[in-house]
C-alpha cells in the first residue's frame, strides 16, 4: 500500500455508538494515509519542554518554594513575581499570551451549551471518556504507576477530574488567572510531574509505551473532552446546534493550548478533531489486562452512589454501576465492553435507550419554545452549583492537586 493511500477503518469506528456516531456526524471519510499516521505517531516521543523545565526547577529549589513561585504566578501574573528563575518566565510567558483565534464570546457561548445539559454531561464524561481512554494501554501505564489501580484511588480520580471539568467549562472561567485557567495551567504541571517520575522509573518500556504522558496521549484525552463528549452528548438526545458544537470545540482548543499541547495537533474545528480521532483510534486504542483492571475500579466508584444509605443504598449502588456500564457498552461497543469486562444488562441498556429517546423529544421542544433555552441553561447551572457543593461535603477537594506535585521519585 502506498504511503499516500488512505488506511482501513480501525475497529474502535466500526463498531457500538461509535459505528453509528461516524455515519450520522463524521464530514465523510476521516480516513488518514500512512504518511499521515507516522507523522502523527512522532508527536508520541514528545512531551512538553516548558513545563517540565519548571518541574525539574521545583525540585531543585527548597521544599515548597517552587511551587509558591507558580501558584504566585498563576494567580497574579508573571509580572508579579520579583526576578522570577528563566523557566518560570518562559512557562507563563506563554500561557498569558493568548493566542490571536481566542474569542472570549465564544469561549463563553461554548461553556453555556455545556452548562445547559446540567448533569447528563457527566455520563459522557465517565461512561465515555475515562471508560473510553483505558482501551488505550499505553496511556494507562502512567496510571499504573502512579497508583490509579488501587480501589480507593478510582473514586478520587473520578471526583477529581469531574471537579477538574466543572472549573474549565463554567462561563467566564478560562479568562486568564481565573479559576478554569488555573486548573488547566495545574493539569499541565501535573502531567510534567508525572512524565518526570515514569521517566525515572527504570521498568518504563519507551519501545512498547513510548514516552509517557506524551502529545499523543494529551491531545487524545483533549479529544474525549470534546468531540467525545459533543458526540455522546448527541447520542444522549442532546440537541446542538453547528454554532454550539463549533462554539465548544473551540473552549477546548484553548483548553488544549493552557495544557501545552502543539499548535500543529490541536484540532481547530469538529471536522479537524474527526481526523485525528481516525488516527487515534488506528494508533492507540489498543487495550490490555490493566485497561480491564482500571475500568473495574472505575465501576466499583460508581457504588458509591449508594454509600450510607442502607438497603436502598445496596439498589442503588447497583443500579448506578449497570447504568453506567450499560452507557458504556452502547457506546464502545460489544467487543470493546466485553474486554474491559463491563456488565451487560439489556434492562438497564434499553432504560439508557429509552431515556435519550425522552431526552430528544424535550430538546426538540425546548429548540423551538421562546426562553425555553435560557431557563434550561439556568437549571443546568443550578444543578451544577449544587453538585459541586455535594462533592464538596463528600471529598476534600484540591483544587491545587498538590497531591500528585511530589517531587518524582
Amino acid at each position: 500500500m502506498s504511503v499516500d493511500e488512505r488506511l482501513p477503518e480501525p475497529d474502535f469506528l466500526r463498531s457500538g455508538g461509535f459505528r453509528l456516531a461516524t455515519r450520522l456526524y463524521a464530514p465523510g471519510d476521516v480516513r488518514g494515509t500512512r504518511r499521515q499516521l507516522n507523522a502523527f505517531r512522532e508527536y508520541a516521543q514528545l512531551g512538553d519542554p516548558l513545563a517540565d523545565d519548571v518541574v525539574a526547577l521545583i525540585e531543585r529549589l527548597p521544599e515548597g518554594e517552587g511551587r509558591a513561585l507558580f501558584e504566585r504566578a498563576l494567580t497574579d501574573g508573571i509580572d508579579a513575581v520579583p526576578d522570577p528563575p528563566a523557566e518560570l518566565l518562559a512557562f507563563f510567558r506563554h500561557a498569558e499570551a493568548t493566542p490571536y483565534w481566542v474569542d472570549d464570546t465564544r469561549l463563553d457561548a461554548g461553556a453555556r451549551a455545556i452548562v445547559r445539559t446540567g448533569l447528563l454531561g457527566l455520563f459522557p464524561l465517565g461512561d465515555m471518556a475515562l471508560m473510553g481512554g483505558y482501551l488505550s494501554s499505553r496511556a494507562t501505564k502512567p496510571l499504573v504507576g502512579t497508583g490509579a489501580l488501587v480501589e480507593d484511588m478510582a473514586p478520587k480520580r473520578l471526583v477529581e477530574t469531574t471537579h477538574w471539568w466543572l472549573e474549565v467549562t463554567t462561563p467566564g472561567a478560562l479568562r486568564t488567572h481565573e479559576h478554569g485557567y488555573a486548573a488547566a495551567l495545574r493539569v499541565r504541571l501535573v502531567h510534567a510531574h508525572v512524565r518526570a517520575a515514569m521517566n525515572r522509573r527504570p521498568d518504563w518500556d519507551h519501545d512498547a509505551w513510548d514516552r509517557p504522558v506524551n502529545q499523543v496521549q494529551t491531545v487524545g484525552t483533549l479529544l474525549l473532552f470534546s468531540l467525545v463528549y459533543v458526540v455522546g452528548m448527541q447520542l444522549l438526545g442532546v440537541r446542538y446546534t453547528d454554532g454550539e458544537r463549533a462554539d465548544i470545540h473551540h473552549l477546548w482548543r484553548y483548553v488544549g493550548h493552557l495544557m501545552g499541547i502543539d499548535d500543529e495537533l490541536l484540532p481547530a474545528t469538529e471536522d479537524d478533531a474527526w481526523r485525528l480521532l481516525w488516527l487515534l483510534a488506528t494508533s492507540e486504542f489498543i487495550p490490555d489486562d490493566d485497561s480491564k483492571r482500571l475500568a473495574a475500579a472505575l465501576l466499583a466508584a460508581h457504588e458509591g452512589a449508594g454509600e450510607g444509605r442502607g438497603a436502598l443504598g445496596t439498589v442503588l449502588a447497583e443500579a448506578s454501576v449497570r447504568v453506567h456500564a450499560s452507557v458504556s457498552r452502547l457506546v464502545l461497543g460489544k467487543d470493546n465492553a466485553d474486554f474491559l469486562g463491563l456488565p451487560n444488562d439489556p434492562i438497564a441498556q434499553g432504560a439508557v435507550v429509552a431515556g435519550a429517546a425522552a431526552n430528544f423529544a424535550a430538546e426538540s421542544v425546548r429548540r423551538v419554545v421562546p426562553g425555553a433555552t435560557a431557563v434550561q441553561q439556568r437549571i443546568g447551572e443550578l444543578g451544577r452549583r449544587q453538585y459541586l457543593r455535594r462533592l464538596g461535603s463528600l471529598f476534600r477537594i484540591d483544587g491545587t492537586y498538590a497531591r500528585h506535585m511530589r517531587p518524582a521519585a
